[in-house]
């Protein structure tokens, strides 16, 4: 669980980095989101769903590893991603209208983009790793992944603060405008 905490934390880091903020002048209650997402729910959550893939699938053969990975890139990543941005929304404390928004508009997206990634890694996942290290393994390359879900799952959501901020001032400016006209008379 804190090997997620990190992952998910860093990843986020890494994601503002990309998106031009310096070094270190990032948006720390963010990494901070996600970092907890991280911790409390994908560590726990992914050890279990490895444990449920091998009931699932206990069987021995070439195919069951391309079994293991559809079910992985359909069900679970469904599932997952879903979990990561309501959680997300509801630590930004956004409306359920404004989460369920933009998970809609990325659901797919998001879930295409995991398929550029992901299958390779579970080729390995499920074809070499035992189940006992899958979550370890999987951690390393979420750090990857988790640069891509938080940059996804922050766009929208920086956006509207960008825009909300802005119209404030504007409106701040209008109001300082009006009172040094309404003084000047």
């Amino acid at each position: 669980m804190v090997i997620s905490g990190v992952v998910y934390s860093l990843g986020d880091w890494i994601a503002q980095c990309y998106e031009g903020k310096q070094l270190f002048e990032f948006n720390r209650i963010r990494m901070i989101r996600s970092g907890l997402v991280g911790f409390s729910l994908h560590g726990s959550l992914s050890h279990y769903y490895y444990q449920v893939c091998e009931a699932l699938f206990p069987f021995q053969g070439w195919w069951v590893v391309p079994a293991k990975v559809a079910f992985d890139q359909t069900i679970w990543a469904a599932i997952w991603n879903s979990i990561y941005f309501m959680v997300l929304g509801l630590l930004r404390f956004e409306s359920p209208a404004n989460i369920f928004g933009e998970l809609k508009a990325t659901f797919w997206p998001l879930l295409t983009a995991g398929w550029k990634l992901w299958p390779f890694a579970h080729l390995i996942t499920y074809g070499v790793v035992p189940v006992e290290q899958r979550l370890l393994w999987v951690d390393c390359v979420e750090l990857i992944w988790v640069t891509i879900l938080s940059t996804y799952s922050n766009e929208k959501s920086e956006a509207r603060n960008l825009e909300a901020s802005s119209e404030g001032k504007s409106d701040s400016v209008l109001k300082s405008s009006s009172d040094v006209s309404q003084g000047q008379r």
